[in-house]
């Protein structure tokens, strides 16, 4: 045979056996693992998934090609900062109450022992990258391979962030006035830092020959709720619709220990009034937009690398936030807005514009990253893979979520229902959480209903002792 068709010969023998096979370089490698993880971000601020009033253009191109989970939940906080009980979960892969026993030794229980998060997946051949918003008691130089920009809990806050607006009064505050600082400090906004950090890496990630695990976390959109001027323009107050929650305060705020001194709640004015939250909100829905557009420069530069065929998407943030719901402005509560989260994963072989309604704690994607690297998941990871359901060999997601805020609020959803019990004033709240997702309608003084808040009683319980939860709540519901 003539050496040329010899050689075409074998080049078509290759070509097939790759095909068939999947035996290439390519496709030997493991999956990149992208993060990219926003901050007080609630479940319904995405266009495509139902918020029509928000404009997310390039979170809705992901969830046209992702996976979502619409009930994605975060179990809750031993302190006032949420955001670092949220992320220890997610870094340690332990449960609430667990993971609070575990926080103060961090760096000796984890970080020394490598077995925070990174550190797993970098023993599984990745490199690891890191940049904004950590939050937890770990060097994140010592926790990945490149580590840039990494920042605190929040920007530095200014008196006149606080109790406003007022109307009728001349703004002091406005999202886009530099001179406060904030998110802006140093210069230029803090999302941006994060996209020009995302976009760097992905760029170092192309020139090695392992695959990358990238930790990409916005501080945004917390508050202060800054972000240009031109964003805040796209929200006009009149297109901004109130809450169907809206009240001027909630009733129970102090009992459940998020009343008018509480850092978040202090945001806004008492009572609330409804153009104060429709300011609050616009601007929001302006941070938000915000980050949505330093997302599209990272997915943008994600495609250009050659790298997406083989990455795995993942997108969720740490807990929600109210903005004026319920009276309320943060997140230190048990409703909806405030403990579920958007949860969205892209990848080879997701099915796409798909939506899967089985209930799940967003910190199951620590699990999920692992199943995906090929690492065996240490027996203290307590958070579960997402790929069953992914891959739909499985329906059923978790039977009951749990929730907790300090020794003050205990939360179950099971079934239709979701009871929340406020311990200090022995106050039970009932919703049928299918017929009124929204949260409108008590229905625990209904006596119909008793045996419903006995049967979530009975689970919650179940729940505290798998989660640490030592909080004995039958002396403040002795009848449930």
């Amino acid at each position: 045979m003539p050496r040329v068709r010899l050689v075409q010969v074998l080049m078509l023998a290759v070509a097939v056996f790759v095909t068939v096979t999947g035996s290439s370089e390519s496709a030997d490698r493991k999956p990149n693992i992208l993060l990219i993880f926003a901050d007080d971000m609630a479940f319904d601020t995405i266009h495509a998934q139902g918020n029509l009033e928000i404009q997310t253009p390039n979170l809705d191109r992901l969830s046209a090609r992702a996976t979502t989970f619409t009930h994605a939940y975060n179990m809750g906080s031993w302190s006032g900062a949420v955001c670092v009980a949220s992320r220890m979960m997610m870094i340690s892969g332990k449960y609430v109450w667990h993971a609070e026993k575990d926080y103060a030794r961090t760096k000796e229980l984890y970080q020394d022992t490598g077995r925070l998060w990174p550190q797993l997946m970098a023993a599984s051949g990745y490199d690891t990258y890191f940049t904004g918003k950590w939050h937890i008691r770990a060097d994140a130089n010592k926790a990945f391979k490149v580590a840039s920009n990494v920042r605190g809990g929040m920007p530095n806050q200014t008196e006149a962030g606080y109790n406003r607006p007022i109307e009728g009064q001349a703004m002091k505050w406005t999202p886009w006035d530099k001179s406060f600082g904030g998110f802006w400090q140093g210069g230029k906004h803090w999302s941006e830092v994060v996209g020009d950090d995302a976009s760097s890496f992905l760029g170092l990630a192309k020139k090695s020959d392992n695959p990358f695990f990238m930790y990409i976390a916005f501080n945004a959109p917390h508050d202060p709720r800054q972000s240009p001027k031109e964003y805040v323009d796209r929200y006009p107050l009149d297109n901004i619709a109130m809450p169907a929650s809206f009240v001027p305060e909630y009733p129970f705020n102090e009992a459940m220990n998020s009343g008018r001194k509480l850092r978040d709640e202090r945001l806004a004015p008492f009572p609330r009034t409804e153009y104060a939250v429709k300011v609050n909100r616009q601007e929001y829905y302006a941070i938000i937009t915000h980050m949505d557009a330093q997302i599209g420069r990272i997915l943008d530069t994600l495609e250009a690398s050659g790298q997406a065929d083989n990455t795995y998407i993942f997108f969720t943030a740490d807990h929600g936030l109210a903005v004026g719901r319920h009276g309320l402005m943060g997140k230190q509560n048990m409703f909806d807005h405030s403990v579920r989260v958007p949860l969205m994963v892209v990848g080879p072989d997701v099915p796409q514009n798909k939506k899967i309604d089985a209930r799940v704690y967003l910190q199951d994607v620590m699990a999920t990253s692992l199943a995906l690297s090929g690492t065996k998941k240490p027996d203290y990871v307590q958070f579960e893979s997402l790929l069953p359901l992914i891959n739909g060999k499985t329906d059923k997601g978790r039977d009951a979520i749990y929730g907790a805020y300090l020794q003050d609020q205990r939360m179950v959803t099971y079934g239709d229902y979701k009871m929340i019990l406020y311990p200090a004033i022995s106050k039970a709240i009932l919703y049928n959480i299918t017929t009124d997702p929204l949260e409108l309608h008590d229905l625990a003084d209904q006596k119909k209903h008793q045996p419903t808040l006995s049967k979530l009683f009975a689970k919650l319980q179940e729940l505290q002792k798998e989660t640490g939860d030592e909080l004995d709540l039958t002396k403040a519901f002795p009848n449930l």
